[in-house]
């Protein structure tokens, strides 16, 4: 069997289907890792036997949906998974648990064990519809073969067994991936853990990076995880760059008209911090005051703008980063001329899922325009991998070109 380890997949449900109504009832339990004597899983016999024969079993019925076509998501890895439905009569009675164990194999290497528990409260005899239940992994590139297994207290099995692909497209190749090729990883959950640490270059790069954190849709009162996801990992890609060396980022939400979180000429940004400020903020509350005044909003952006690009501090480059913003008014052109002309470049990676809808310039591009910047629309995985590429690579030359006129002025 080789090296292998067990883990638990947190962050399952039960949702109980009571006509139009659903009711959240269950959650998968916190993560376990199981190994034993050097590395090797032990598994129960029956689980075991399961696993290694192929045939599909239903003592306890179940719909298994996987995800047989992997998917790159913009924290550049591949994400594979499956949706298990019971139907509820199937569950009814007394506290009930279910143990779902599966393995992920790659085409040449060893197999990753995850398990995952879901306890299922009392449920009424008469109860209607199916109990719905999530898993996933990471994978790199390649192939992958999934032996996966449910069992409840009564040892009914449900089993299933499907392959996996995840490969690049002809226009993804260049992209480099967060995880190495015939690897498997659990699905972090955590959006804001520590980076890595990452070996910089000595010469001194340094960004300032304006991150608007705010959802996709303007009226949403909540953060969608695909929009923290992506905003997070924009931060993370331009902050893996060994290229740059300093980062000052000061996170804003446009709903709120508030800065969030300000991080001044660090080493590395402190993802942990700003996971915490940035958990305090509350779209859903209306402020009366800014409802009265129709242009709060472009005045609080007036002033960020010109207190950020105006500021003593130089950095090599100012990097603009998160969904349009589009306001009834714009900021005006006598107040950006008071910032006056920068040495540094401006760029602005726009997050936007769906640039058909809301194809024109919003209120930050049209600043970002006005000091000759570089607009770059994020929809995709691959855009945000070729933007930040070219983001440092701009930002490199242009800071070379300074030093060398300023060495020539000298």
């Amino acid at each position: 069997m080789g090296k292998s380890q067990v883990l638990v997949k947190i962050g399952a449900r039960i949702s109980h289907l009571c006509g139009m109504m659903t009711v959240v009832c269950g959650v998968a339990s916190a993560q376990l890792v199981m190994t034993g004597n050097g590395g090797m899983v032990r598994l129960f016999g029956t689980d075991q036997a399961i696993l290694e024969t192929p045939e599909p079993r239903k003592d306890l019925p179940c719909s298994v949906t996987p995800t047989k076509t992997a998917q790159v998501g913009f924290d550049l890895k591949f994400h594979g998974g499956y949706e298990v439905t019971v139907p509820m009569k199937e569950l009814s009675g007394q506290e009930n648990l279910l143990t779902i164990i599966f393995r992920v194999t790659p085409a040449v290497g060893d197999a990753t064990y995850f398990i995952q528990r879901i306890r299922v409260p009392e449920i009424d005899e008469d109860a209607k519809g199916e109990a719905a239940f999530f898993g996933s992994f990471d994978v790199g590139e390649g192939k992958y073969k999934v032996d996966w297994l449910m069992r409840d207290r009564a040892e009914r099995v449900c089993s299933n067994y499907w392959e996996v692909d995840a490969q690049l497209s002809d226009k993804d190749t260049q992209m480099a991936l967060a995880i190495t090729a015939a690897s498997v990883r659990q699905t972090e959950t955590e959006y804001f853990r520590q980076e890595p640490p990452v070996e910089r270059e000595t010469d001194p790069t340094t960004v300032k990076i304006l991150l608007n954190y705010a959802p996709q849709n303007p009226r949403s009162s909540v953060m969608r995880p695909v929009d923290t996801s992506a905003l997070v990992s924009i931060l993370r890609n331009i902050s893996r760059d060994p290229r740059v060396s300093k980062f000052s980022l000061v996170a804003f939400c446009m709903q709120e008209q508030k800065v969030l979180y300000r991080q001044e000429n660090a080493e590395k940004i402190d993802f942990p911090a700003l996971g915490e400020a940035l958990a305090k903020i509350q779209l859903g509350r209306v402020d009366l005051a800014r409802l009265a005044d129709k242009k709060s909003d472009v005045r609080f952006l007036t002033d960020l703008i010109r207190n950020e690009l105006g500021s003593s501090e130089r950095p090599d480059a100012f990097i603009f980063a998160g969904p349009k913003v589009m306001l009834e008014h714009n900021i005006e052109t006598e107040t950006l001329k008071e910032i006056g002309s920068l040495d540094a470049p401006v760029f602005y990676m726009n997050y936007n899922l769906f640039p058909q809808i809301t194809p024109w310039r919003d209120t930050i591009g049209n600043a970002v325009k006005y000091f000759k910047g570089l607009e770059y629309t994020i929809s995709r995985p691959r855009d945000l991998w070729s933007a930040t590429t070219e983001v440092v690579n701009r930002i490199q030359k242009s800071r070379s070109a300074r030093i060398a006129q300023n060495a020539k002025s000298n």
